[in-house]
């Protein structure tokens, strides 16, 4: 078995969230881009800090539940004008009979191409390689920036200067 790859960097841990915002500002503020962020629950302050725009997921859910709608109407059509149910007068094609179908549908695909577009592109956007410490699942903020070994040394004195309760580096 092939030995795991790690990536080069700092880690650095944060037991307060203000603290850790304002080291990820201030990293950011001097062109640091690549920067990963571990913490155990949804952060307004920490997205705006890293500069995290609206998730795409949303777009495959947009996609599905179009596709699902627009299937379910055009099924339920095809499907009455070529063995119509001619009863009580009823039209061939009624719509509002069609809703319930249609709303079951756009939920369907909906939901599976949500699924689907989270799988894709937590695949594709996997951080392989990037130590990580089992605390940042329960009471730390990690941030961790892939550095060589000329910007480490920089990067360890400013995360302890910034209020680090832990710095490791990653070789």
């Amino acid at each position: 078995m092939a030995a795991k790859q790690v990536t080069p960097g700092v880690l650095a841990s944060f037991e307060h969230i203000d603290v850790a915002c304002d080291t990820i500002r201030a990293l950011r503020a001097k062109g640091r881009k690549d920067i990963t962020v571990f913490y155990s629950h949804p952060s307004h302050e920490l997205e705006e800090a890293c500069g995290h725009s609206v998730s795409p997921v949303r777009l495959f859910t947009l996609i599905g539940g179009l596709t699902g709608t627009i299937a379910a109407f055009a099924m339920q059509i095809w499907m009455n004008r070529n063995w119509p149910l001619l009863v009580g007068g009823k039209p061939t094609v009624a719509i509002p009979a069609f809703v319930v179908i249609g709303f079951e549908l756009t939920v369907l695909i909906g939901a599976m191409c949500t699924l689907f577009g989270v799988f894709f592109l937590s695949t594709i956007l996997r951080h392989k390689g990037v130590t990580y410490d089992g605390r940042f699942s329960d009471d730390r903020i990690g941030v961790f920036v892939p550095a060589g070994a000329e910007q480490a040394a920089a990067l360890e004195k400013m995360f302890k200067d910034a209020g680090a309760v832990e710095v490791k580096r990653a070789a």
